[in-house]
């Protein structure tokens, strides 16, 4: 994430689960359905104040964040680092989520390589963003430059080749200008 969207997110952090509407578990539930192992273990990847992982029926679910403002409004375990960094061990968790976020986070193969990294073999990663090559896609990435935010945005099949660089077998689940990808983390050389 650029040190311009953490300090916006900062400013605002206490506002914006008031501005921002409910996540929707039910693309990231389907997501979550594909992992080739029971989802125990889930780290919300710029989960911000949670409001993606509450809605997840997942045992232990941890939100990791850049942003401290972001991190202080959330109700679940929360830890602040870089997306490109996780301070997880190898094999340390069953699914990852990136809500409404990517399009924030910079370096998206390291994050792609790290998520694969984390997660336990079988595992699965969630994403939901915004389509830049629709209509309203692109209105939103000129919305949020004019509030300040650096954000690149990434169209679903870009996407998908680039989880699959990483190691994932993915799945479109939903299209349009919101849309939701899914990849299953392969199983690592000699496990």
């Amino acid at each position: 994430m650029s040190t311009g969207d953490v300090a916006l997110f900062d400013r605002f952090a206490r506002y914006y689960d008031l501005f921002m509407p409910g996540a929707q578990a039910t693309h990231l539930t389907r997501g979550l359905e594909l992992a080739d192992r029971p989802v125990r273990r889930l780290v919300d990847v710029g989960g911000g104040t949670g409001r993606a992982a509450q809605t997840l029926a997942v045992e232990q679910r941890l939100v990791l964040d850049a942003s401290r403002g972001m991190l202080e409004q959330a109700t679940l375990p929360s830890v602040q680092g870089d997306a490109g960094r996780m301070p997880l061990s190898t094999g340390a968790v069953d699914a990852i989520t990136i809500v409404d976020a990517l399009h924030h986070i910079y370096e998206w193969d390291r994050l792609f390589e790290e998520a694969f990294r984390v997660l336990a073999p079988g595992g699965v990663i969630v994403v939901s963003d915004f389509d830049p090559t629709t209509v309203p896609g692109r209105v939103l990435a000129v919305g949020e430059r004019l509030v300040g935010f650096d954000s690149r945005f990434v169209a679903p099949d870009e996407l998908r080749n680039r989880l699959e660089t990483a190691g994932f077998e993915t799945h479109l689940l939903d299209g349009g200008f919101g849309y939701t990808v899914a990849g299953v983390a392969s199983k690592r050389e000699g496990t």
